[in-house]
């Protein structure tokens, strides 16, 4: 009997154990894990968020007081042992202190079997910018002297709109692991037009830093056209950069134990002088600078009046093909021009630009003959002989097989470029050829003094008293209509000019409100629609009243940059200068007229 109760106590214990023991391996543990409770402000602090079940929705705390630097790094760790499942999962975040003091690590959350669980919040107290440890076994001291990032400048003297390249480069010895890289700071490149160069995936290359042998990856390849002369600066680009360190500990396999650090590297602020371009620079010169060719061609050579055909100016070669627009073409005026419509086939590597840029323009002859489209001018200057270059096209000759005669045709060679349209009609061109008779009798009464007649001309009589009559208030209503719309216009011109004001960091927008600006101030001035504007007769106009070469040639300006910049990059250096040249050609306008 005394054995039976021992037997049933013994049982019951065991139970309870087991019970216990199943409890323990259900319970959830989830807690915050820092590297250090004490740092410099210069020093990064990791923090794991461990947990013994899988979750669902972990959310870590808003790291006041701290910016990350890192992560997260999820690592999953799953484990038989005895017959018994170990599993465990961390979340892994690096963090730099923004101040003194002491600072806490807030409660992460994570859902476990649809229960909410928290980590406990962590204290951090944070001092003065520790000296750097220059211990050979500490790992942050390792990282530190076998770790650099730098930047390349291909050339730190270049000129306006000359090409250069800078290339950042991560080294690190062949006796440390990089496990991890994110950018921290982007450079910046401001007074630069920059193009990124892509860069495929990232290889391990060998290379020599400071005599040593290394190995590094290419992080980043930027193409820079600087847009302004001086000294300008290019901010520094930044790297979290995590590290397996290896110690002089191994583990039961006689593994190396690695140590993992988290570095930030920076490389540092380039500074770059900029030379300005030579004086006397050619008239033709429109910002383009390096090494380039220029084609003029026709898609044909002859054709019929009223037919079409495309005149293409193409400028190629190496150099700031996308900062500026091929030249215009100049045709004699019996050739119809119409706006050109711009292409480009332009590739970006680090040596620059290259490629073709070019201007198609749709010509339409209106009278019969052969007309000379002059060479263009086109002038660049050449980084290579440090001096302006001009070149020319080959002059085409386009022949007009069919159609009216001009004039200015029948005196040979009087002017070239004649803007006369008059037509010298043919003998035969409108000869009324009859196709019937018309008899009347000899004795038949006269036309003239006849009912008829007094009737005829009776009604033209009549005609010009009811236009009098009724269209006299309609020729005072339209004078109030012009007066209207005028005032109308002035205030759209103010408006959509504060708009572009507005809007100066933004190309797009700015230069369509700029060109509604323009329009709308000559229409408030100028009594014109918008379907009459041509540069010619604008010019035509504004001469006419007196306004001053310079000022019209600036006004006519920022109408071909609106017109450009819907095909071509502005710097912002540009689009300022062309805001305070509207102000001004506005308000000297606004003064003579």
């Amino acid at each position: 009997m005394r054995s039976y109760y021992f037997e049933t106590f013994f049982i019951c214990c065991v139970l309870i154990f087991g019970l216990q023991l199943n409890a323990q391996d259900d319970s959830v543990n989830f807690e915050a894990v820092v590297s250090k409770k004490n740092l410099g402000l210069n020093e990064n602090l990791r923090v794991d968020f461990k947990m013994n079940k899988d979750g669902d929705n972990f959310s870590p705390p808003n790291f006041e007081g701290f910016k990350v630097v890192g992560g997260p790094n999820q690592s999953v760790s799953n484990m038989w042992v005895n017959g018994k499942r170990t599993f465990s999962k961390s979340y892994s975040y690096f963090l730099s202190p923004l101040k003194k003091g002491q600072l806490t690590v807030g409660q992460a959350t994570i859902e476990v079997d649809g229960k909410l669980f928290k980590t406990l919040p962590v204290n951090i107290n944070v001092s003065e910018s520790v000296k750097i440890s220059r211990d050979p076994n500490d790992p942050s001291y390792v990282v530190n002297e076998n770790l650099h990032l730098v930047a390349e400048v291909s050339d730190t003297s270049p000129y306006i709109n000359e090409g250069i390249s800078i290339v950042y480069k991560l080294y690190y010895s062949p006796q440390i692991n990089v496990t991890n890289v994110g950018e921290v700071e982007t450079p910046e490149f401001k007074n630069f037009w920059s193009q990124n160069i892509k860069i495929p995936r990232l290889q391990i290359e060998r290379g020599s830093f400071k005599g040593d042998n290394y190995n590094y990856v290419t992080w980043k390849k930027t193409v820079l056209y600087p847009q302004k002369s001086g000294k300008l600066e290019i901010l520094p680009l930044s790297l979290d950069v995590s590290v397996d360190v290896p110690t002089n500990r191994r583990d039961f396999f006689g593994n190396r134990i690695y140590n993992q650090v988290s570095k930030k590297v920076t490389a540092g602020k380039k500074t770059i002088n900029v030379r300005k371009l030579p004086e006397g620079a050619p008239k033709s010169f429109n910002g383009a600078v390096g090494d380039f060719e220029l084609e003029l061609k026709t898609t044909k050579r002859d054709l019929n009046a009223s037919e079409s055909l495309q005149a293409i100016v193409k400028v190629s070669g190496k150099g700031n093909l996308k900062l500026f627009s091929p030249p215009d073409l100049k045709v004699p005026s019996s050739l119809e021009k119409y706006d050109p419509e711009y292409s480009e086939n332009v590739s970006t590597n680090l040596l620059g630009m290259k490629g073709s840029i070019s201007n198609t323009f749709t010509l339409v002859p209106q009278f019969q003959g052969k007309y000379p489209i002059n060479p263009i001018e086109f002038s660049f200057f050449n980084t290579k002989s440090n001096k302006y270059e001009t070149i020319y096209s080959k002059e085409v000759i386009v022949n007009v097989l069919e159609g009216p005669t001009s004039i200015s045709q029948i005196e040979p060679e009087r002017n070239k470029n004649s803007s006369s349209k008059n037509i010298l009609p043919s003998i035969n061109q409108f000869k009324f050829i009859k196709t019937s008779t018309d008899l009347f009798k000899i004795n038949s009464p006269s036309f003239i003094y006849s009912i008829t007649f007094y009737v005829l001309l009776a009604i033209p009589v009549l005609g010009i008293v009811i236009l009098l009559l009724f269209f006299r208030p309609k020729k005072i209503s339209d004078s109030e209509m012009l007066d209207f719309k005028s005032k109308r216009a002035n205030k759209l011109a103010k408006k959509y000019l504060s708009e572009a004001k507005n809007n100066l960091d933004k190309k797009d927008v700015f230069y369509i409100s700029l060109e509604k600006a323009l329009h709308n101030f000559l229409k408030s001035k100028l009594a014109i629609e918008t379907s009459e504007y041509s540069k010619e007769r604008i010019y035509n106009l504004l001469s006419e009243r007196n306004i001053n070469d310079k000022t019209l040639s600036s006004f006519l300006k920022l109408i071909e940059n609106c017109e450009l910049a819907r095909y071509t990059p502005a710097s912002e250096v540009t689009v300022n200068n062309d805001y305070e040249n509207a102000v001004n050609v506005i308000s000297e306008i606004d003064k003579t007229l």
